[in-house]
């Protein structure tokens, strides 16, 4: 579980809520249902309308992506990919069939070994994992999308809902004594369109491409780490071209070999 995600949305919705009750609001006043119904409702509606099934349907998948952050660390990866060099050296490529066994959880790479070991050439290995790498970012966005279109339509949802309310509000101009907790209460459905864009659609969008660039750079360097592998490249060299990758502050080795690299030596 990504608790920064968590934290992020508690502290935004508190904010917001806090801020109005220190302005003297009443908590009662933010809760309406016809509000509700109008901006989720109509959001949600537009979002079916704008994507296919197929892409709706993974809408659960690409929660638990956004919430739960399941990748490996660049620095690990390197590491592995050291490992695996040093013993394709010492005992040849054919040795590396073992050591996708260890990286089963992770099929792009053990595809990526697998290649390398029934000796793939060298230039069509790096065509295929370039090709799944594009393919599985084109499926991430694809399905995130949805959040970042449903940050367009919440808003747009929100100013609808207060139209409607503020038209019942000048159909009631005859009893001045309600007129202004009738007004406030159609502005309610402009807050919850905004808040729920900028607290929750577009945070959410802006995670699930945070996380994907992180998966793409490991895979660019097991990309890069497999090529070198296979072309029996020197480990020192390989190591500073993967470092290469990463940005100067996080170019900071283990001590020691990851255990999911270590079980190769």
């Amino acid at each position: 579980m990504d608790f920064a995600t968590v934290i992020g949305f508690i502290v935004g919705i508190a904010s917001l809520i806090l801020g109005f009750l220190l302005e003297g609001g009443s908590i009662g006043s933010l809760f309406q249902m016809t509000a509700v119904l109008i901006v989720f409702g109509g959001t949600i509606g537009a979002v079916i309308i704008s994507f296919p099934f197929g892409a709706l349907k993974k809408i659960p998948f690409i929660l638990k992506y956004a919430f739960f952050d399941k990748s490996s660390q660049p620095n690990e990866v390197i590491e592995q990919l050291t490992e695996m060099a040093n013993i394709s050296r010492r005992e040849g490529l054919l040795a590396l069939e073992a050591q996708k066994e260890l990286y089963e959880h992770d099929e792009f790479l053990s595809n990526g070994i697998q290649m390398i070991v029934d000796g793939v050439d060298s230039e069509m290995v790096e065509d295929i994992l370039n090709k799944d790498i594009e393919l599985y970012e084109e499926n991430i966005l694809s399905v995130g999308r949805i959040f970042e279109a449903a940050g367009g339509f919440a808003p747009t949802m929100g100013i609808i809902g207060t139209v409607m309310g503020l038209v019942q509000v000048l159909g009631s101009l005859n009893d001045p004594e309600n007129l202004g907790s009738s007004i406030a209460v159609a502005f309610i459905a402009t807050l919850y369109g905004i808040a729920s864009a900028n607290v929750f659609y577009l945070p959410l969008f802006n995670k699930i491409k945070a996380r994907l660039a992180q998966e793409l750079l490991i895979r660019d360097i097991q990309v890069e780490g497999l090529m070198s592998i296979q072309n029996g490249e020197n480990t020192t060299i390989l190591r500073k071209k993967l470092m290469a990758f990463l940005a100067e502050d996080k170019r900071q080795l283990p001590i020691e070999t990851s255990s999911k690299g270590g079980g190769g030596q």
